[in-house]
């Protein structure tokens, strides 16, 4: 039985892969002449023996290969089914709203009347003068917004005191810095580092711990030496040299209900404020852990804003009610944080 218990050797298999330039051809020729130089496989049990064993394993993987592709299509086909299904609706609500705005317009001309002049002049000075009016309201309340430090209209908006200085987030949610970049997920992190020259596996030093990372090239100062942010699932973290001259390393978070500020503490700090999660995957989510990525989204816009989180406005509403149930009590000199 193959299950987890394999996957420990993946790492052993990914180095022979990356080592066999002629590749899988190569990499089978390799595995039967170790069979056949260094074990019994071929000899040790009837005629056919090894082959019938070879030709078991080839059908049994064989086929959870083809089921796990049949199912990831199946998956991408429902998750492009939902987003042409959004697509659609969106534009249904347009159209509708469209018709919707040229229906009124139509029953708007319809209630048109003739004006004598002194009537047109009279309506176009109330026109003018209400949108004076409009202008100064507008002018008097935005110092005041400004004041209260209420949010600007998008493009203007200053960061606060505690992000002044912080990266803005690469489209990966991550950093592009000198010597790597990285991106992250609520679930992972994906580190890409570029190498100098073409390497082989063996020519690398790389070595994932629950809170420490190292990566370099032997004989050569590391290119990542410290500690990670936050603690992650060795076991299931991973490496890959792709075209020998670039080092994919993927690192599974144990808390997947945050942003990464950085990813070793001798990095700078990315503003997770500005950064921009794929809406779409929500609908990828069960329904708990969506319920609890969404709570946490809308918390953080709501600090943003200076507003109260879902927990706050729940216990606002809470002591409302109290309130309301015993107006003989006075709740005046209270104070409700």
């Amino acid at each position: 039985m193959v299950g987890k218990s394999a996957d420990r050797f993946d790492g052993i298999l990914l180095s022979i892969a990356q080592e066999c330039e002629g590749g899988v051809q190569e990499m089978m020729d390799i595995v039967f002449s170790f069979l056949a130089r260094k074990t019994d496989f071929y000899t040790g049990g009837a005629h056919d023996a090894a082959e019938r064993l070879v030709m078991e394993k080839f059908r049994k993987h064989g086929e959870s290969a083809r089921l796990e592709a049949a199912k990831k299509k199946a998956e991408n086909e429902e998750i492009d089914r939902k987003r042409r299904e959004r697509r659609e609706k969106e534009e249904k609500e347009l159209a509708a709203a469209a018709a919707a705005s040229s229906g009124s317009g139509q029953s708007d001309d319809s209630r048109i009347c003739e004006v004598t002049e002194e009537e047109a002049a009279k309506i176009e000075a109330e026109e003018k003068q209400k949108k004076e009016n409009e202008k100064k309201s507008v002018d008097a309340e935005q110092p005041k917004a400004e004041e209260n430090g209420d949010k600007k209209p998008e493009g203007e908006d200053e960061e606060s005191e505690e992000d002044k200085g912080k990266l803005k987030p690469n489209s990966r949610n991550g950093a592009d810095l000198e010597n790597y970049n990285w991106g992250q997920t609520l679930e992972e992190i994906e580190l890409r580092i570029p190498l100098k020259g073409a390497y082989k596996a063996r020519d690398l030093v790389i070595d994932i711990s629950k809170k420490h990372l190292k990566v370099g090239i032997k004989g050569k100062d590391l290119i990542i030496n410290g500690d990670l942010y936050k603690e992650i699932k060795q076991e299931e973290s991973t490496w890959v040299l792709e075209d020998k001259n670039c080092v994919l390393i993927n690192l599974e978070k144990i808390n997947k209900m945050e942003w990464w500020p950085k990813l070793v503490t001798s990095d700078p700090d990315i503003n997770t404020k500005k950064v921009q999660p794929e809406n779409s995957k929500l609908s990828d989510l069960d329904g708990e852990t969506r319920g609890m990525v969404e709570k946490m989204m809308y918390d953080q816009r709501q600090k943003e804003m200076g507003l109260p989180t879902s927990d706050d406005q729940k216990k606002q509403d809470m002591m409302k009610k109290f309130m309301e149930a015993h107006p003989e009590m006075d709740f005046s000199k209270c104070k409700f944080n």
